[in-house]
C-alpha cells in the first residue's frame, strides 16, 4: 500500500508482448499435428510424410509444464473461488483492496464492554473504490475515511488508528480525516495482485500519503498460501511496513479454515506489532454466515510481551437483497492492561456494501 516498485523488472509492454507471442507458439506447435488425422489411404500420398512424425515432439514440448495444470485447477476451483466468495460476503479489507470492480462501503459500528473503553458513541466509517472507465481496470479513484485504518484487514488495537482525531456529533463519532487517492492496479486473477495509491488527506491543509501492496498465492497440497506485503507513509504514522501470510484450507463444502500471521513495523515507534489469528468461516446459507476466531496480539518494544488474547464469534446476516448487512460479534478479551483478566465485549455493525454485482 505504499510506494515500492515491482521487483520483476518487466515493463507492462514486455509482459503484453509475451502474452501475445505465447498463444502463437502454442498454435504453431499444434498445427503440424493435423496431417495425422488423415486416413491411412491418404497418408502415402503426402509429399512430406516426415512432417507429421516430427510434429509429435513439438506437441509434447508445449506440454512440458503440464504438471502445473493440476495445482492451478485445484487452486482456482476448490480453494481460491471459495475463499473469494467468503471475503466478498464479509466485505473485509481483502475484498476491498483486491477487487477490480467498483466497491462502496458505509458502516455504523457500536462497541460495548471492554473494547469501547466506556465510549457509547456509534462510529461512522466508509470508503469508495471506483474503477475508472477506459483504463481496463488499471486506474481507480479512492475516497476513504481515516485511510490509516486500511493498512490491514483488522488493525492491531494498540495502534488505535480508528479514534485519533475523531469528533463527536450527535453521539456519532465522525472520522477526523478523509483521504482521496488515485490507484494503479495490476492483477492476474487468483494468483498475484499489485496496487499503488497516491493520495491526500483532509481537512486543510492537505497532507499527502502513499501506499503500495503486492500479494501472491500458491497451492501447498490441500492448502493455499497467500502472502501480502505492504509499505506506506502517512504523516500521522511515518513510514511503515506490514507483512501478512494466510494459510487457507476448505474443510467441507460450507467451512473454511484460515490461519493469518501479521507483522506491522512503524518507523516512528521502532516497534513490531505482531498478530496471529485462527479463523473458521461457516456459511449457513445464501443469507448468513458465522466466523469463529481466536487471536493473540503482541509487541516487541520496549520488550516482547503479549498485549491481548481474545476469542470471538461473528454472525453476519444479509438483510436486504445483496447490499445491506448486519453483524453481531460477542467477544472475550484477556488484555495485559487488566492483568489478563477476562473482559467481555460485544460489537454491533450495520454495513451497506455495493459493487458491480449487487
Amino acid at each position: 500500500m505504499s510506494s515500492f516498485k515491482s521487483s520483476s523488472g518487466f515493463s507492462p509492454g514486455a509482459l503484453f508482448g509475451i502474452a501475445l507471442l505465447l498463444p502463437q507458439q502454442l498454435f504453431g506447435a499444434e498445427q503440424p499435428a493435423q496431417p495425422s488425422l488423415q486416413s491411412d489411404s491418404q497418408a502415402p500420398q503426402s509429399s512430406v510424410p516426415q512432417a507429421s512424425t516430427s510434429s509429435v515432439p513439438q506437441a509434447s514440448k508445449s506440454d512440458k509444464y503440464g504438471y502445473l495444470e493440476g495445482p492451478r485447477d485445484y487452486l482456482s476451483g476448490k480453494v481460491t473461488r471459495f475463499a473469494n466468495n467468503i471475503d466478498r460476503f464479509f466485505g473485509g479489507d481483502r475484498y476491498y483492496q483486491e477487487s477490480n470492480q467498483s466497491v462502496i462501503q458505509f458502516d455504523l459500528t457500536k462497541q460495548n464492554g471492554y473494547a469501547s473503553d466506556g465510549d457509547r458513541m456509534i462510529k461512522l466509517g466508509g470508503r469508495v473504490n471506483l474503477r475508472l472507465p477506459e483504463t481496463e481496470g488499471r486506474l481507480h479513484m479512492l475516497l476513504e475515511s481515516t485511510p490509516e485504518n486500511n493498512i490491514t484487514d483488522e488493525p492491531t488495537p494498540n495502534l488505535d488508528l480508528g479514534t485519533k482525531g475523531s469528533t463527536l456529533t450527535n453521539k456519532v463519532a465522525v472520522p477526523g480525516s478523509v483521504g482521496v487517492a488515485v490507484r494503479y492496479q495490476a492483477t492476474e486473477e487468483n494468483f498475484w495482485h499489485f496496487n499503488t495509491d497516491w493520495g491526500v488527506k483532509f481537512p486543510l491543509p492537505p497532507r499527502p500519503f502513499v501506499r503500495s501492496m503486492g500479494s501472491f498465492s500458491a497451492p501447498l497440497g490441500e492448502w493455499r498460501m497467500k502472502t501480502m506485503e505492504s509499505v506506506y507513509w502517512f504523516n500521522t504514522l511515518g513510514a511503515g511496513e506490514t507483512t501478512q501470510v494466510d494459510l487457507e484450507r476448505k474443510l467441507s463444502e460450507p467451512v473454511m479454515l484460515r490461519a493469518t500471521s501479521i507483522s506491522t513495523w512503524l518507523n516512528n515507534t521502532q516497534n513490531f506489532d505482531m498478530r496471529q489469528d485462527f479463523s473458521v468461516y461457516h456459511t449457513l446459507d445464501d443469507r448468513a454466515a458465522l466466523l469463529y476466531q481466536a487471536s493473540a496480539i503482541g509487541i516487541t518494544n520496549p520488550q516482547h510481551q503479549m498485549t491481548d488474547l481474545f476469542v470471538l464469534m461473528l454472525y453476519r446476516y444479509r438483510m436486504q437483497m445483496q447490499w445491506l448487512f448486519f453483524e453481531i460479534s460477542p467477544q472475550l478479551h484477556f488484555p495485559r492492561e487488566r492483568q489478563y483478566r477476562a473482559s467481555p465485549a460485544i460489537n454491533l455493525h450495520l454495513e451497506m456494501l455495493l459493487d458491480d454485482s449487487r
